[in-house]
């Protein structure tokens, strides 16, 4: 029996009871008749790749336009975090470094270490922070640069081989996002009790998104503040 044609999401009417399901999930057509898949669709010999297809490019703005809107209080500034902890309670962070600066997020957040990917720009969005699209194991990930959103500039980077470059893949409240970042360490186990003030040596954009420090191998690790880091990253991306 043939497949029934293909309908992009964005052609349904809102009365169609597909129109519901769309709103849940993209239809990764590349991945089934595309490039990635058979190589059965008709429009593939026109476009060579799904790349070219503006199937995929509309996929990716409803990527974009399903994304969490800004939720910020009316005074500008994120919510607070919620979670509070006893002192001495061990936490998970993951260690990488951007550019000279060693940071860390929480593991929970983490999806994936992945290699470098290729990251196809969006048209019509020139926004410093996000860079643009990557195909991450066939789903379209959004790829942000974290060190434009920190402020590091990449005249003050450590001397990084490209083979220890990775692209971090997390995911939050349902938003999966990818980064760049020059080194991985892994994860360490930290108590709450080995957590420092902030120093006011930090960069002023650094030092906004990072809620405490530690020492760790004779460096300085700032550990990320996870809701002023998602809420401007919700708001670049809105």
């Amino acid at each position: 029996m043939s497949q029934p044609p293909y309908v992009h999401p964005a052609d349904l009417p809102a009365s169609d009871p597909r129109a519901a399901s769309a709103a849940l999930s993209i239809d990764d057509c590349w991945n089934r008749i595309g490039v990635r898949g058979d190589a059965s669709c008709p429009q593939l010999p026109q476009h060579i790749d799904c790349r070219n297809c503006p199937v995929q490019s509309r996929a990716a703005v409803d990527l974009l336009d399903r994304l969490p809107a800004d939720a910020a209080p009316a005074n500008g500034e994120p919510a607070p975090h919620l979670h509070h902890h006893a002192d001495g309670e061990f936490h998970s962070w993951l260690l990488f470094r951007l550019c000279q600066e060693w940071l860390a997020l929480p593991t929970v957040l983490l999806e994936e270490v992945a290699e470098q990917r290729v990251i196809h720009s969006l048209p019509h969005r020139r926004s410093p922070i996000v860079s643009g699209l990557a195909n991450i194991r066939g789903t379209l990930v959004v790829c942000v640069s974290l060190a434009a959103l920190l402020g590091i500039a990449d005249s003050h980077a450590a001397p990084s081989a490209a083979a220890h470059q990775r692209m971090l893949v997390v995911r939050r409240d349902g938003q999966t996002t990818a980064f760049g970042v020059d080194e991985v360490h892994g994860t360490l186990r930290v108590a709450e009790t080995a957590y420092k003030a902030v120093p006011t040596t930090f960069d002023h954009g650094t030092a906004h998104f990072t809620h405490a420090v530690m020492a760790w191998n004779d460096k300085t690790v700032g550990l990320l503040n996870e809701e002023r880091l998602f809420h401007a990253l919700d708001r670049s991306l809105a």
